[in-house]
């Protein structure tokens, strides 16, 4: 594919996604409830195609793709650990959206009698995560450049952070909303049409193992990875969507507790049919070229080498949208964090509510910055991925499943929660053999934080906060920060 051409069509792909930002802007109502939740009425369809968008990211492309090429039918474990999460999100946390949530630390906060000292640890925790998961985005975008063009990898993330930062920045909440329902319609055809052209190049389904390791052709890839392996890494996709903040603003910016449920609930069964395509794609890549020097090219590879040079536009445009859309997903839910918890912990108060917005996109380009800064040191998704869900956010989603469904659990044990999964996982990591063992440290991170968070509540004193009192500790700073309607001409 002519890297000229390719670089053409995403500007000009760039520049509608920014248009569209600055259209949202202008007919949108500007305050901080506005640029951040969308005025927590974003519809049925918008939710929808905006959690699709979120699902099928950098993960899904670059990175179970990779995986596929290395791992055979392993490759849809990707997807399936999704699958089972936004499910589960659905069933296990839609009912939050009542509560008017803006941040995941409010909502842990909450559990356990608005502790600001939980708020604010996890408001930490929060933000680094979502600079993780953003650096996660730029890397896979900033691999694809670099893949087409020949450019600098480097430059090519640059060019990535910028392009999506723009209209971030611009529109807010709803402009990523709109451009991430745009984009899932591409991803879906995007993805489609490279699994197929990909498996008519082969010669079919029965060619797809030719150059594969026999172990890998097996039922998803379990006598290749190891069953505890194979667990552990649908686990830890699982763990990072029941936890990513990202995926929590979609609760909280729905327009009622029905809409957000369905959108999950059809998100989560399109993403498991879902799940094979990225295996299906690495497999025929391998296929093709079984020497890739870096298997996280093996999507580009066969978007530049086996499709015409019309599909192989969309389709090269479709995966760096994959990492556009997850990308201002957690941008904007970082900025959420910055504005409703770090704020209050470095100034000890609110912002004012008439400059939210615009503190709001200078945090953006800070966010970035960030995160792009991340991503310069790591060439490697899927083990940047595991390992930062397993150290950051795994003691987050033990403390949401203890804090939503157990009354004894309290502030000391939500604390403990948290160091016992870091600790662990840190642990895991640094010790090749636990690591071989495991595949990722997400299992043994949230059995310890289990035990701890447990042990701990039950040896404090029992919290003596009602959760009627807790959520009006919880609500009366929040409404600090909302404006007066204020229509923009």
């Amino acid at each position: 594919m002519n890297s000229n051409i390719f670089l053409g069509s995403f500007f000009v792909y760039l520049l509608a996604m920014i248009a569209l930002g600055w259209w949202v802007s202008r007919h949108h109502r500007s305050t901080g409830d506005d640029f951040l939740l969308g005025g927590r009425s974003i519809p049925l369809f918008l939710t929808i195609g905006t959690t699709i968008a979120t699902m099928v990211g950098t993960g899904s492309s670059m990175g179970a793709v990779g995986f596929g090429y290395n791992n055979g039918w392993a490759g849809a474990l990707y997807g399936i650990g999704g699958a089972i999460g936004i499910l589960l999100l659905a069933v296990l946390f839609a009912s939050v959206r009542k509560l008017r949530f803006m941040t995941m630390s409010e909502e842990l906060a909450y559990y356990v009698g608005g502790s600001r000292i939980v708020r604010n640890v996890v408001a930490l925790l929060i933000y680094i995560a979502s600079i993780g998961w953003l650096g996660a985005h730029i890397l896979g975008g900033g691999m694809y450049l670099a893949w087409i063009t020949d450019i600098d990898l480097d430059t090519a993330k640059f060019v990535v952070a910028i392009g999506f930062g723009l209209y971030c920045v611009i529109g807010g909440y709803l402009a990523v909303v709109w451009t991430d329902t745009i984009q899932a319609i591409l991803l879906f055809i995007g993805f489609i049409a490279m699994a197929v052209f990909a498996l008519i190049e082969i010669g079919g389904f029965e060619h797809l193992a030719d150059n594969m390791d026999i172990s890998t052709s097996g039922f998803l890839g379990i006598s290749s990875l190891g069953p505890i392996p194979a667990i552990s890494l649908a686990a830890v996709v699982a763990i990072g969507v029941l936890a990513t903040p990202s995926f929590r603003q979609r609760i909280y910016s729905a327009d009622s507790v029905a809409s957000v449920r369905q959108s999950f609930i059809v998100t989560g069964v399109l993403y498991l049919g879902f799940s094979i395509i990225p295996a299906i794609i690495g497999m025929a890549a391998h296929t093709l070229a079984p020497n890739l020097e870096n298997s996280n090219y093996a999507f580009p590879f066969l978007a530049t080498q086996v499709l015409p040079l019309w599909l192989g536009l969309l389709v090269m445009i479709a995966g760096l949208s994959a990492t556009m859309s997850s990308a201002s997903s957690d941008a904007l839910a970082g900025v959420s964090i910055m504005m409703r918890d770090l704020y209050i912990l470095v100034t000890g108060h609110t912002p004012p509510a008439e400059r939210v917005v615009r503190y709001s996109r200078f945090a953006l380009l800070f966010t970035i910055g960030m995160a792009l800064a991340f991503a310069l040191t790591s060439d490697n998704i899927i083990s940047y991925i595991t390992k930062m869900i397993a150290t950051v956010m795994a003691g987050m989603f033990v403390c949401s499943i203890l804090g939503k469904f157990w009354g004894r659990y309290n502030w000391q044990g939500a604390i403990a929660t948290l160091v016992a999964a870091s600790s662990t996982s840190l642990a895991i990591i640094s010790h090749a053999g636990w690591s071989a063992y495991w595949g990722n440290p997400s299992i043994p991170a949230v059995i310890a934080a289990v035990v701890a968070g447990v042990l701990v509540s039950l040896l404090t004193p029992r919290c003596q906060i009602t959760p009627e009192q807790a959520l009006a500790r919880v609500t009366e700073e929040r409404e600090a920060m909302e404006a007066p309607v204020r229509i923009v001409s």
